[in-house]
Order: C-alpha cells, then structure tokens, then sequence
C-alpha cells in the first residue's frame, strides 16, 4: 500500500521529495468479543538448541561461536625449478664435464663428494670452518696452476692429513709443474699446521662426458 503524508512502518524519505512509502507488512486477526478478557495458556519459553562442542580458546557470543584472530603457515607446491649448479642446455656445442653433468641430487648415486670430512656427520663440528678452507684451497689451486685444472679439485682429510686430488693439464714444463706442486704442499702446511700432501695425475685434454 502506497500513501502520501502517512508515516508507518518502512517509511524511507528522500532529499528533496515529500514522497513517502508505507509498507505494509500484514495485519493482525480480530479478536471476537468471546475471546477478549479471556487468560490463554502461559506462553511456552523458546526451547534452545543443544550446546555444541566448542573449541578450547574460543569465546561465545550468546550461541554463536567467535573464532579467534590465529596465524598460520601458506605454504605453495614445489615448483621444482632448481637452477643452482646446473648448466644451462645450449645448442649442443658446450663441452661437459661427468662432476658438471650430473646436477646436485646425484650426489652418492652418480658422483661423490668434492670434500670429504667427518664434519658433514650428524652431531659433528667444525663443517663451517672446514667449508671456508675448502674456499681458500680452491682459489689458491686456481691461482697456482692458471689455466691447468682440468677438473674440480678433490679435498680429503684423514686424521690430520689434507690431501688435495688434482687433474692437470700439460700446459707447464715437468719441471715447473714439479716446483709448484712441492711448493704448494710446503706452504699450505706451514700455514694449517699439518701435513698437506697433492696427488697430482696429467690428461691430454679435458674429458668431455656430453655436449649440451
């Protein structure tokens, strides 16, 4: 029903109208003159719905649980795109080494360690310190024998002994190769304190396991 000037129920006004609406929303029986004066039954309190089993931690608002502000860990599906120490494929031109070949996770199925020491065991220390000289002892190959290495360098350490496994290429005289070799077992134990010791072997070139 729709009436101009007359307030009720869902009255809604609009700037700048006088429009008003009225909505109707039902109508309330007649009472007979039999049934007016007359007590009824007393009203029936409104049963309630059976207590639900809440959470620890979780307040109650009346009936209707409150779920608390709470952390949590997102995690993402593994997208599997490792590209650390792994060479990118070219167009069938790159010359590759078996130690580059193969990609970390063959480590102790295709290939071994490049250092080998008991600090990589459980509950052994000393794997930060053993990994910083494995650093210096690379780059000090790499500097002594320039242009040379043919392979990655090999670290051992049995005991106290440092054994260093090189793959050399004839690229010195046997004469200075012999010299820098004595040279590096001397200086390197002076400067760790213990016997170090190189295993040094020659190859024509460098082994190539593939092209990519």
């Amino acid at each position: 029903m729709v009436a101009q000037g007359t307030p009720g129920i869902g009255d809604t006004r609009y700037r700048g109208h006088h429009l008003r609406v009225v909505v109707a929303l039902g109508t309330l029986p007649e009472l007979s003159q039999d049934t007016v004066g007359t007590p009824g039954p007393p009203c029936a309190p409104h049963p309630l719905p059976p207590q639900q089993a809440v959470p620890h931690g979780v307040p109650i608002l009346g009936h209707v649980p409150v779920l608390t502000a709470a952390r949590h860990l997102h995690t993402t599906p593994a997208c599997l795109k490792t590209r650390a120490a792994r060479v990118r494929v070219g167009k069938g031109d790159k010359p590759v080494t078996y130690e580059k070949a193969h990609p970390p996770h063959y480590i102790a199925h295709r290939k071994g360690w490049l250092s080998l020491h008991t600090g990589n065991l459980d509950g052994e220390f000393g794997a930060a310190e053993r990994t910083v000289e494995d650093v210096f002892l690379r780059k000090f190959f790499h500097g002594t024998f320039p242009g040379c290495l043919a392979d990655e360098v090999v670290l051992k350490r049995r005991a106290n002994a440092l054994v260093g496994c090189l793959l050399l290429l004839p690229h010195l005289a046997p004469a200075k190769l012999c010299f820098l070799v004595g040279y590096s077992e001397t200086l390197l134990s002076h400067l760790y304190k213990c016997p170090v010791r190189l295993e040094v072997q020659t190859v024509p070139a460098k082994v190539v396991y593939k092209w990519l």
